[in-house]
């Protein structure tokens, strides 16, 4: 299982349920990334998609406890669940939000991570994979900058 996200340069990844600071650079990579793959994300953050609805060309799979009804979603109650549920899927990526990542960690052995290099205030953060010995750097996929913010596109690996 994979997962991609974007943190700032304290490993924070939003404020208020949002991204402080996006790049479209970070939005046309997460785009590319996950078409066709099989995604799973927190309720609250599918309900932040365009409209409010799944993500197209993509199986959408929803990990929460309560009750769901959305056309076009997988509903799953726990990380073990929905981990079961994609098996069948050649790709899945888990999108977030936070307590997403933290659930679903342990089931990830690839981690596509764009380092936003600004400090916005975040109420929401990534584990720190530079701090962690299970994880390291495989490649760095892109780099430029944007609007005065440089970023790096970066391939983690599990040890």
């Amino acid at each position: 299982m994979e997962l991609i996200v974007a943190v700032y340069d304290d490993w924070g990844i939003g404020a208020g349920g949002t991204q402080p600071v996006a790049l479209s650079a970070d939005r046309k990579f997460f785009r590319e990334t996950t078409k066709g793959a099989c995604v799973i994300a927190g309720r609250k953050t599918l309900g932040d998609f365009p409209g409010g609805k799944p993500l197209p060309n993509r199986v959408n799979v929803v990990i929460s406890r309560g009750e769901v009804n959305m056309e076009g979603v997988i509903v799953c109650h726990s990380p073990e669940e929905a981990a079961e549920v994609t098996r069948q899927y050649p790709r899945v990526m888990v999108i977030g939000g936070g307590s997403i990542y933290r659930q679903m960690l342990p089931f990830c052995d690839t981690a596509y991570i764009t380092k936003v290099h600004a400090c916005p205030e975040s109420d929401t953060f990534f584990p720190n994979l530079d701090e962690d010995p299970q994880w390291e750097i495989a490649q760095e996929l892109l780099s430029g900058e944007e609007d005065g913010i440089r970023y790096e596109m970066c391939l983690y690996k599990r040890k």
